[in-house]
């Protein structure tokens, strides 16, 4: 079967233009989000994501209708060729189910984890380009230390005794030390 999912952003805008691309394509169900792409929950998103079978299609009319990013986006194409489901996307004429659109989306795959790769890269140059002050990394603007700071209370020891004894929760510790459940536990 073919399924077409159409999404707007907003509950007012008009989903028309869309489901008229669906009707000319002959798809045989449309599924209609009205929120934004960077939500996850997507009812009929999901509906449509359980509904497919092998041999199916799924049909948008812009990639960006059906996912928030260019990684949802191939994590998506990805789980649907896991599934045996063939995307078309009718704007950037991608449609996996031909040779060329699998090597379409397998460039826009590279490419995006090339931009990755740039990105970590001038990461790691920017924070070994910084001057060691007291044998931590400090900014060369305005020489604050890098990263977060690490919040251990200097009577850890005391707390963790008195909650060994059963004279305080770990709710009271992490409030006294001023710390997390999570920090409290990987402290332990």
């Amino acid at each position: 079967m073919k399924y077409g999912y159409v999404r707007v952003s907003t509950k007012g805008q008009n989903t028309a233009r869309q489901e008229v691309l669906m009707e000319q394509l002959n798809v045989d169900r449309v599924f209609v989000d009205k929120c934004s792409g960077k939500n996850t929950d997507r009812p009929q998103f999901h509906e449509m994501m359980a509904t497919l079978r092998e041999g199916d299609t799924v049909v948008v009319e812009s990639y960006s209708r059906m996912s928030r990013s260019t990684k949802d986006l191939l994590e998506t194409v990805e789980r649907l060729n896991d599934m045996g489901v063939y995307f078309i996307s009718k704007k950037e004429n991608i449609d996996t189910s031909t040779p060329t659109g699998r090597l379409i989306l397998t460039v826009i795959a590279g490419i995006n984890q090339f931009e990755r790769e740039v990105m970590l890269d001038r990461q790691r140059e920017g924070i070994e380009a910084m001057p060691i002050v007291d044998g931590k990394r400090v900014s060369a603007k305005n020489g604050r230390g890098f990263g977060r700071p690490k919040k251990v209370p200097l009577d850890l020891e005391a707390l963790i005794e008195l909650h060994r004894m059963g004279e305080i929760t770990v709710k009271e510790a992490c409030e006294r030390a001023g710390i997390g459940r999570t920090t409290w536990y990987k402290l332990q």
